[in-house]
C-alpha cells in the first residue's frame, strides 16, 4: 500500500461502508472524511517499541520517556536493535523504562535481530494480517491489538476490525444503542459486512465512542 492508494482507497470505503451500513452511513456524515494517516516512514521494529513504551501511560509521561530514550543514542534517528541489546538494565531503567517494559523492548530488539521483526516495511508487504498477526506476538510482550495498531497505523492496512478494543466496542454500543456490551465475537460476526474497509469502520467507532 502506498500513500496516494491509500488515500484513494479511503474516498471508495466511504461509498462502500456507507451503502452497506446505515447506521455507519450516519457515522461517516456525522465525522467527515476518515482520518488514518498512517506512519508511512517507520519500521515495524520501531512501531512495535514505541507501542510498547506507551501502554498503560499517560500520553505526556510516555512522550518525555520516549525522547529520553531516543537521546540515549544521538547518532541514530531511533535507536537500532544492536544498539539497545547493548544497553545494561540501568541504562534502560535509567530514561523511566518500567523493569517489565525494558524486557519486553529487549524482546523486540532481539526479534529485530533474528529476522523475526523486520525493520524494513517492505519484509510484510507480501504477507496477509493474520500471518503477520501471528509472526510478531511470538514476541515477548507483543499482542495482537498491539499488531492490529501497528497495520493500521505503520502499514495503512484497511481491512483490521480489532474487536478486542474497548473504545471500537463502546463506539459500536453507542452506534447500535445495546443496552449491553457487544462481545468481540458478536462484533466480529457483525463487522464481515464492512469487508474490505474494516481499519475504516474502526476508525468511525472510535469517533463515536468519543462522543
Amino acid at each position: 500500500m502506498t500513500p496516494g492508494r491509500h488515500n484513494q482507497a479511503l474516498e471508495q470505503a466511504l461509498e462502500v461502508l456507507a451503502q452497506t451500513d446505515p447506521r455507519m452511513a450516519r457515522l461517516i456524515e456525522a465525522h467527515g472524511p476518515c482520518g488514518i494517516a498512517p506512519y508511512w516512514k517507520r519500521s515495524p521494529y520501531e512501531s512495535l517499541v514505541r507501542a510498547v513504551l506507551f501502554q498503560q501511560l499517560h500520553g505526556n509521561a510516555a512522550k518525555a520517556i520516549l525522547a529520553r530514550f531516543v537521546a540515549l543514542y544521538p547518532d541514530s534517528p531511533f535507536p537500532k536493535p544492536e544498539e539497545v541489546l547493548r544497553a545494561d538494565d540501568a541504562t534502560l531503567r535509567g530514561v523511566g523504562l518500567s523493569r517489565q517494559k525494558s524486557s519486553y523492548i529487549r524482546a523486540i530488539a532481539a526479534g529485530a535481530h533474528e529476522g523475526v521483526v523486520p525493520v524494513r516495511r517492505s519484509a510484510l508487504a507480501r504477507l496477509d494480517d493474520e500471518a503477520i498477526i501471528d509472526r510478531l506476538t511470538s514476541i515477548k510482550g507483543v499482542g495482537r491489538w498491539t499488531v492490529e495498531m501497528l497495520l493500521i497505523f505503520t502499514l495503512g492496512r484497511l481491512d483490521v476490525l480489532p474487536v478486542g478494543d474497548f473504545g471500537v466496542r463502546s463506539g459500536f454500543d453507542r452506534m447500535t444503542r445495546r443496552r449491553t456490551p457487544v462481545t468481540p465475537k458478536l462484533l466480529a460476526d457483525h463487522g464481515k459486512r464492512w469487508a474490505p474497509y474494516r481499519s475504516v469502520a474502526a476508525w468511525y467507532l472510535w469517533r463515536a465512542a468519543d462522543g
